[in-house]
């Protein structure tokens, strides 16, 4: 075969020239990186002349610096792993094999992980997974332990425990392995830890000092036992008085025994009489119950409780509006009771205590021009509220826990236990799903939402009221289903409630004016519209329900202007301005109401006298016309 011709061609730096002079792609790829290699060039500088990127031909380089010129055909070298399934030892690969076949349950990384403890080497769970597959036989067909239950010696099942563990195996594959409770497990390694071998025997479970239940003591609860009408609790008060000091429940298991054993008369329960519900709503909007309720425990820096004040309709148990309140004012509860007004409407009737706040003045002016019928509740019977007694529920004392006793609604009817062997302890529905965040709460805007859940919680989840409804309708908000009460316009509302709420916007510094004053409620609220409730002595700033600001006032004798401001109190709220400031303020550093001069009287502009001018003279042709 005759040789191939070279052709001379002239010397030359050019890219773009070598390029099309390269006839193979891996003698293109040296005469790129050849200055960089061969002559130390810096990489950026071969990076503009050619238009490679310079990490590329960093990692080129490095590259055929590490592995020479099999870098330049070899597009992605493949490093030789150490911890192949050929290159783990024969006792391994049938340690890995030996484990599947114990437990066919154990992961692939569990077995790496007994094998590290065991051998010393902890394979890859894909070489695991290699030996599995064409690993050999497995050299057991017996189980190396038995089962917790079956092995004879305790001391012996709790020790095969803890071999186990010491070779690594995992709590829940040991559990399953011996057929044993995971808690079994934890308790023989914690008692193996704290005892050593000693922890591996049977603990007696024998009463360590002397039996407070004696003869004697049965047969003195015998004796007390004669008056039928003792219960438990009456008998540990007797057995008390006479030194000894018994559990009620165990005076009941006790009592028990002594009633089968002499045919002694159980204790009868006292008579309960029913109730009728007397505000039962046969539809919608025909009863709202209101009632206060005190939060003592909650972390917000000051010893004074906070108040929940609800509306709930009693037909659908819906609660219209409830909010937190720092006061039990009847600023407070107008606040909340126009809320329901505004979003339903007028009820028919409104069912509350014997409250101050609900029988003020100003609250009977608007029941009457709303056309609303008010009822109270008898003194001492909350059941007659539905909000007390729709929820709340009934704890007997005396009982455990799983005996709670739930007054249900949907009964009209309320079983009273006021006699002197029994007590009980009321525990609202809001203490179980919403005490627990709002005690969690910090802040006063984290109480407010932690309020507002329990709301939304309560009116969208299930309630056993509705269990029965054949229409599939089981949360109040489903039961409502959005009825509206009688409706007024929002120009008669604003009549009625002109005397209490005001609309004002905010400067760009967080003010606004009121009667001649200006006062701070929230920087960062600038521009924004903010709602003014203001009744007797206080004044209170809100914007879309979350308090701003609260200031005291004293009115000047016409009822009209404001005299004196005082006790102003700023609310933590999660509004912040957009402007940075240099330093912070304190309440004292800085005014958050003063005194502005009043508007200045409009100039009436003088207008000219205006002369009208007579309308020219017609003739006699055109008035014939």
């Amino acid at each position: 075969m005759p040789k191939r011709k070279r052709i001379q061609r002239e010397h030359t730096e050019d890219w773009q020239t070598i390029k099309q002079y390269a006839l193979w792609p891996e003698q293109a790829a040296y005469e790129l990186l050849r200055p960089v290699v061969l002559f130390g060039d810096p990489a950026i500088g071969r990076a503009e002349e050619t238009g490679e990127a310079k990490s590329t031909l960093d990692r080129k380089a490095d590259a055929f610096e590490e592995s020479g010129m099999v870098s330049l055909f070899a597009t992605k070298p493949r490093k030789q792993s150490l911890d192949s399934a050929r290159s783990l030892p024969p006792d391994m690969r049938q340690l890995i094999v030996d484990l599947r076949v114990e437990l066919p349950s154990l992961s692939l990384r569990e077995i790496a992980e007994i094998c590290d403890v065991r051998c010393g080497r902890r394979p890859s769970h894909h070489s695991v997974q290699l030996v599995l597959a064409s690993g050999p036989p497995p050299s057991i067909t017996t189980r190396r332990f038995p089962l917790f239950n079956e092995a004879t010696d305790p001391a012996q099942r709790r020790h095969n425990i803890v071999q186990l563990h010491s070779e690594g195996w995992s709590v829940s594959s040991i559990a399953e392995y011996l057929q044993t409770s995971r808690q079994t497990v934890y308790t023989t390694l914690k008692r193996w830890i704290d005892e050593g071998v000693w922890g591996l025997d049977d603990k007696s479970r024998a009463r360590k000092g002397p039996r407070k239940i004696t003869l004697e003591v049965m047969n003195e609860i015998r004796k007390l036992q004669e008056n039928p009408l003792l219960g438990a609790n009456r008998m540990h008060a007797a057995l008390l008085q006479a030194g000894l000091n018994v559990n009620p429940r165990t005076c009941g298991r006790i009592m028990a025994k002594n009633r089968a054993m002499y045919g002694l008369e159980k204790p009868k329960a006292a008579s309960k009489t029913k109730r009728e519900m007397p505000f039962k709503a046969s539809r919608r909007h025909e009863f709202w119950s209101i009632d206060v309720r005190y939060i003592e425990d909650h972390n917000l820096g000051f010893p004074e409780p906070v108040y929940v004040i609800s509306i709930l309709e009693n037909f659908s148990r819906m609660l219209l509006a409830s909010i937190i309140s720092e006061r039990q004012n009847l600023e407070a509860y107008l606040k909340v009771l126009f809320v329901a007004l505004r979003n339903y409407g007028a009820p028919e009737c409104i069912v509350t205590d014997g409250g101050g706040i609900f029988y003020a003045h100003r609250a009977m002016q608007i029941y009457e021009a709303l056309g609303i019928h008010k009822e109270r509740i008898d003194s001492g019977q909350p059941w007659q509220n539905y909000i007390e007694a729709h929820l709340y529920v009934m704890w007997n004392l005396e009982n455990s826990l799983h005996n709670l006793h739930y007054v249900d609604s949907t009964l009209d009817s309320y079983d009273v236990f006021k006699t002197n062997e029994r007590q009980f302890h009321i525990i609202g529905i809001m203490r179980r799903i919403g005490d627990y965040h709002l005690t969690k709460a910090t802040t006063w805007a984290d109480l407010q939402r932690a309020h507002a859940k329990f709301v939304r919680d309560y009116n969208t989840q299930v309630h056993w009221a509705f269990r029965e409804r054949k229409d599939g309708r089981r949360s109040p908000q489903d039961v409502l289903r959005g009825v509206l009460a009688r409706t007024y316009p929002d120009q008669v509302l604003d009549r009625i409630l002109y005397a209490t709420q005001f609309t004002r916007h905010l400067n760009k510094s967080g003010y606004i004016r009121f009667r001649d004053w200006r006062f701070y409620a929230e920087a960062g609220l600038a521009k924004k519209p903010v709602t003014v409730w203001i009744y007797t002595s206080t004044l209170k700033m809100e914007y879309q329900g979350n308090d701003l600001a609260l200031y005291t006032v004293e009115w000047e004798e016409d009822n009209k202007h404001l005299k004196e401001i005082s006790n102003p109190r700023l609310i933590q709220t999660r509004y912040q301005s957009p402007q940075l400031t240099l330093f912070e303020l304190g309440p004292d550093d800085w005014l958050l109401f003063k005194k502005v001069p009043a508007y200045a009287p409009r100039k009436r502009r003088k207008r000219g006298a205006i002369i009208q001018l007579p309308l020219p003279e017609l003739d006699s042709s055109i008035r014939a016309m």
